[in-house]
């Protein structure tokens, strides 16, 4: 066995998506209405910040019959998600002064979303029906009022609208672009760590994509500021949505010109460079110092996963 096999590779997070969002019917109130008042219609429900799970000795269980989930509390927003067959899902937020009563419940587990998906608390065919409720809820929880006339606003479009009555405008959710790469140089990766990351861990650096800004130029732009690290030969790898609270990782390989860091304090802890076989050991848990990669359900598990599988000549 090669000592940079990895074993079998994970299954990127939130990217298991059973449900057929069907937008082209969120507009039809009669067949949503429809969806609603049958008796398989599912609902994920969010509460403030967190998720409500049910729990039993059969383990978690993120999805509600829909009339149970709106008896939990005082319901905010009920959005349209899709159908998984021809069963409808939905999203709902309950007010977030519910929280104590419904931890008060044994039957319910209160946590949230990030804790659910490094745990495997809930079935991945769960993960994005999951990340596109509490993204979208987060979104009219912080929007309610008109950003152009700041007239209260109304949910249509089965929640994937807001119409101000006052000026006609349209509001959308929105998805940040943020840019992820791992950068090499010959045999080695650049990886940084942020304060806010468990002790010991590593990962790829990760940026917003700015107004009028291609991928490529914030790829190369935020590996600079960050690290000091010049680059070239920016390549895409692969995307993530990452509803924290509602982003896409666009996942790309870089390949550095230079190798003197000057980290940026204001932004990260510490960067470094790691050779392959110091980037098995911290996929694999096992590296002397207690240093550690990525989670596995991450975007950037996956681009370091196939840096040391592929070796330093076939990354990109």
């Amino acid at each position: 066995m090669s000592p940079f096999d990895l074993g079998p590779k994970p299954r990127l997070g939130y990217t298991a998506d059973p449900v057929e969002r069907l937008s082209e019917r969120r507009g039809d109130a009669k067949f949503l209405a429809e969806l609603a008042g049958r008796s398989d219609a599912g609902a994920y429900v969010v509460c403030g910040d967190l998720v409500v799970l049910r729990q039993d000795q059969a383990g978690n269980d993120p999805l509600f019959a829909l009339l149970q989930a709106q008896g939990l509390g005082r319901v905010q927003e009920l959005i349209f998600l899709g159908t998984v067959g021809r069963a409808g899902r939905f999203g709902i937020s309950i007010d977030a002064g519910e929280i104590d009563p419904l931890k008060a419940k044994p039957e319910l587990l209160i946590t949230d979303l990030r804790s659910i998906a490094v745990q495997g608390l809930v079935g991945t065919e769960h993960l994005s029906a999951l990340a596109e409720a509490k993204a979208v809820l987060h979104w009219h929880a912080r929007h309610r009022f008109c950003a152009n006339c700041g007239a209260l606003t109304g949910a249509v479009q089965g929640g994937w609208r807001r119409d101000c009555p006052a000026c006609a405008a349209e509001h959308f959710p929105r998805t940040d672009p943020v840019v992820i790469m791992l950068v090499s140089s010959g045999d080695k990766v650049l990886l940084g760590r942020q304060k806010h990351f468990p002790p010991g861990m590593y990962s790829c650096l990760a940026g917003f994509v700015e107004v009028a800004e291609t991928v490529e130029d914030a790829v190369r732009r935020e590996i600079f500021e960050e690290s000091g690290i010049r680059c070239t030969d920016v390549k895409y790898y692969m995307t993530q949505p990452w509803p924290y609270p509602s982003s896409l990782m666009i996942g790309c390989t870089a390949r550095a010109t230079n190798e003197d860091i000057v980290v940026d304090r204001a932004e990260l802890e510490d960067a470094r460079w790691f050779d392959r076989r110091e980037a098995t050991l911290m996929i694999k848990r096992e590296h002397p110092d207690g240093l550690a990669g990525p989670h596995p359900f991450a975007i950037a598990h996956h681009l370091l996963g196939r840096w040391v599988h592929n070796g330093p000549d076939k990354h990109a």
